[in-house]
């Protein structure tokens, strides 16, 4: 792996010390493949040795028992040698899906942390081909060719043991080939890199087609927005054809100066015997040895596109993996069942600059509700995010008991959070696999029972198969209804201590609402926490506290109906603001509080 900037164990360091511990095997292999790789290269004499003794010994004294004997020693080293090359292939192809099964599980960890972290380019999937690219190349011929180039030397001394001038063929050839691969590199690094970016792209526009279908064939779209893609296919293909370009025509040039090599040393020798300074044999074993020493140059220039993009690859998978280490190794803190406490909380939506939340501090303890109302782009969805730990907060803290949400892992926090989302999203599977989380070892008790405080088990009972209905990708195979209420017992499964829900209520009718409204009590009445943020008031009926955001900022937080009659006294007045400058409010008819 040194070709691709270092060894196998030591990127696995970079990336994360448990996948260094499972990349240690790499080492050993690769010494192996060395070893094999020496024998493979010796035997690769075979040939030349061959047609040498034939020519010099074989002819001359027209020995039939000589001629079979060399030709069953050169089939039995031909043999040997061809068992090595399909191990060293083997081998290769192991290194390649031992590299995957050490790092597949760390890529597919980052690449659903990266968007939380930074805006991301592209569908977001970059790294799994990334990942792919480097296994790719390792268990291709590539890697061969790099461990079979420091043997020309070997395959040149025997050359100039021929006769100096077939030597200095060879080297001038080598030299060539070797221009050649130089050239290689610095035609193809850049292109190879701006083919990357372009297919990001374009994936990233294929896939809002996919998501977006229906807008696009509703509104009249598709033709226009294949025109988009079109135009990013085209920049994809042009970059790709450059890149393509100029590593087949190099590729082409090696194996014109290859060949035209051999027949000039053929030419040479041809004259040296001419000259009495050498044997026919030699003629005929310096051209394959020849051949033999510039065919590993000539195969890496082959595989140099390739070796460009699994390099590349290789960086950004150790800058990723650098960036993002592992969530583990935290210790367990209790379940959390008496408050949370927001201090001075500022939040910035991932890769951007500026706050969309600032300075918000409010307490809440076991059994209390808050309601989150505020105008759009307030900064509510936001302040939910980061009430969850799914953005980091600027500055402030977020305790659960007195513990910061950082000192938990994500998989032990999840356990005491429940969520929904604005915008909800199923994963393909059944129902009750959505309800629980995936949870391999979910009961049918917890599913039916936050099912049941959801209000939505006799909704499920009459979904075709129940709670073993598949729900399709995305959710796709239930209305947006039905998908909030699935989301909200999904949210309430195994009775978590803090409940965020961000405008549960968007999709629901009567019966929905008031459902969500028992669940809310529920929640509350086993000692639970529950924050909703809503416009419409019917989903702040089973709260006790209210806070109101705007610009940002909160402009006021209390008991419920304090803060609901401070509004409707004084609708044009500022309101206190705790922690941050007072802004003008008024309510309105649908209940939502606006600037």
């Amino acid at each position: 792996m040194q070709v691709l900037g270092g060894s196998a164990p030591t990127f696995g360091r970079s990336a994360g010390g448990v996948a260094g511990s499972r990349l240690g095997f790499a080492r050993s292999a690769f010494i192996g493949i060395g070893l094999i790789t020496a024998t493979i290269n010796v035997l690769y004499l075979t040939g030349s040795i061959y047609m040498l003794e034939v020519y010099d010994r074989v002819i001359p004294s027209r020995s039939v028992p000589t001629l079979v004997g060399l030709s069953l020693l050169a089939l039995a080293l031909y043999a040997f040698q061809g068992v090595l090359d399909i191990l060293r292939g083997r081998i290769l192809v192991r290194i390649g899906s031992g590299l995957d099964g050490a790092l597949a599980g760390r890529v597919h960890d980052a690449l659903a942390r990266l968007p939380l972290r930074t805006r991301q380019a592209g569908d977001g999937l970059q790294p799994l081909r990334d990942l792919d690219q480097v296994r790719s190349f390792l268990s291709g011929m590539g890697p061969a060719a790099f461990f079979d180039l420091p043997w020309i030397p070997l395959y040149l001394a025997i050359c100039f043991m021929f006769h100096t001038w077939i030597g200095i063929a060879a080297v001038v050839g080598a030299l060539v080939l070797v221009g050649l691969t130089l050239l290689a590199e610095l035609k193809t690094r850049e292109p190879a890199r701006e083919t990357v970016a372009l297919g990001q792209r374009r994936n990233a526009l294929a896939e809002a087609t996919r998501r977006n279908a229906e807008v696009l064939q509703a509104l009249g779209m598709r033709s226009r927005f294949g025109a988009i893609w079109g135009e990013a296919n085209d920049r994809y293909m042009a970059s790709q054809q450059r890149t393509s370009d100029a590593a087949g025509g190099l590729g082409a040039a090696s194996k014109v100066v290859r060949m035209a090599l051999q027949s000039a040393v053929l030419g040479v020798g041809a004259y040296l015997v001419i000259r009495q300074e050498a044997t026919a044999g030699v003629i005929i074993a310096s051209s394959i040895l020849t051949a033999r020493a510039l065919a590993p140059v000539e195969l890496a220039i082959a595989n140099w596109k390739g070796f460009v993009a699994a390099r590349q690859s290789w960086k950004r998978l150790r800058d990723l993996l650098s960036a993002i280490p592992p969530d583990d190794g935290r210790m367990s803190l209790p379940p959390p069942a008496a408050s949370i406490a927001v201090e001075g909380v500022s939040v910035a939506p991932p890769g951007v600059q500026r706050l969309v939340v600032s300075d918000v501090s409010f307490t809440l303890q076991a059994g209390q509700g808050l309601g989150i109302i505020g105008p759009s782009a307030s900064g509510k969805s936001s302040l939910a995010r980061a009430i969850v730990s799914v953005w980091p907060p600027v500055r402030g803290k977020i305790r659960l008991d007195g513990a910061a949400l950082d000192q938990w892992s994500s998989d032990d926090l999840g356990r005491h959070v429940g969520y929904l989302p604005q915008d909800v999203e199923l994963f393909a599977g059944t129902v009750a696999e959505n309800i629980a989380r995936f949870d391999p070892d979910a009961k049918s008790a917890d599913v039916i029972a936050a099912a049941t405080a959801a209000g939505v088990h006799d909704m499920i009972l009459r979904l075709p198969d129940g709670y073993e209905t598949q729900v399709g990708e995305d959710g796709g195979m239930l209305s947006a209804g039905q998908r909030q209420r699935v989301g909200l017992a999904r949210a309430l499964y195994r009775d978590p201590f803090l409940i965020v829900l961000d405008e549960p209520n968007s999709n629901l009718d009567g019966d929905g609402e008031q459902a969500l409204t028992q669940a809310i009590l529920g929640v509350r009445a086993r000692g639970g926490i529950p924050i909703v943020i809503a416009h419409r008031p019917s989903a702040l009926a089973g709260v006790d506290r209210m806070l109101v955001l705007a610009e940002g900022r909160m402009q006021a937080f209390g008991p419920k109906e304090e803060i609901l009659a401070r509004l409707m006294r004084q609708p044009q007045k500022p309101a206190a603001a705790e922690g941050g400058a007072a802004t003008p409010l008024r309510v309105v008819t649908d209940g939502q509080v606006r600037a």
